[in-house]
This record gives C-alpha cells, structure tokens and sequence, in this order.
C-alpha cells in the first residue's frame, strides 16, 4: 500500500507537469530514467529519492518544497479548505485549461487580471 506522502508527491509530480505541458516521457528523459518510472511516482507506486525529486523539479522549474505543499491539508492538520474549491483543484481539466491560459497572457496584463479576479471574489 502506498504510503500518503508518496501519493500526494506523485499527486504534485503529475499536476505540475500537466500544467507545463509535458509528457511523460519528456520528463523521464530530461531525469534520465524510463517513462515507467514517472507513472510509479505519479501514483505513488513508487517513493521518489530525494536526489530524483531534486532533478524533477529543477525539470518542472519548481522548488522542491512545491511537491509537499498542501500535505498538512490533506491529513487534517491544518484548517479545511474553503468549500467552493474542489481538494484536488488541478484534477479538473477546467481548472487546468484556465492556469495554462492565465501563464500565456503577458506579465503585465496577467497581474491586471489577478487584481480584477481578487476584487472579483472579494465582491461574490
């Protein structure tokens, strides 16, 4: 059985890599290792080494610290999250498509429009 951490690493691995658009086997190449290999850690078959996820994420341009964000919240440990935001946000293909999009807008516009959508929600 897997062990939680793994799970939400692997969780974290396959999330990060969908929103930079990269496959599997980009990846396993860019590590050096077999796409197989990617599919246990995205599951959480498989633990990743500490040195693997070092190379992953300096593939997936992301501080290591990126794959452990969130875990407190999943294991009770810290406040629920809000209600209207699903747990597993990046999972739904929506969500997905909309960061993609948002990171293709220019930085400038982009800040303009987190400040349009922070008002936004501050109204709702």
């Amino acid at each position: 059985m897997a062990h939680p951490v793994d799970v939400h690493v692997g969780k974290r691995i396959r999330h990060r890599r969908w929103l930079v658009g990269m496959t599997q086997q980009q990846l396993a190449e860019h590590v050096g290792i077999k796409f197989q290999q990617i599919q246990k850690y995205e599951t959480g078959a498989n633990r990743v080494s500490a040195s693997r996820l070092w190379d992953i994420a300096d593939a997936l341009d992301v501080p290591v610290s990126f794959f452990f964000e969130g875990i407190e919240a999943e294991d009770g440990d810290v406040a629920a999250k809000s209600e209207s935001v699903p747990a597993d946000i990046l999972g739904d293909k929506e969500a997905l498509d909309l960061v993609r999009s948002y990171y293709a807008i220019p930085e400038n516009q982009r800040r303009r429009l987190f400040e349009l959508a922070r008002v936004l929600s501050d109204v709702a």
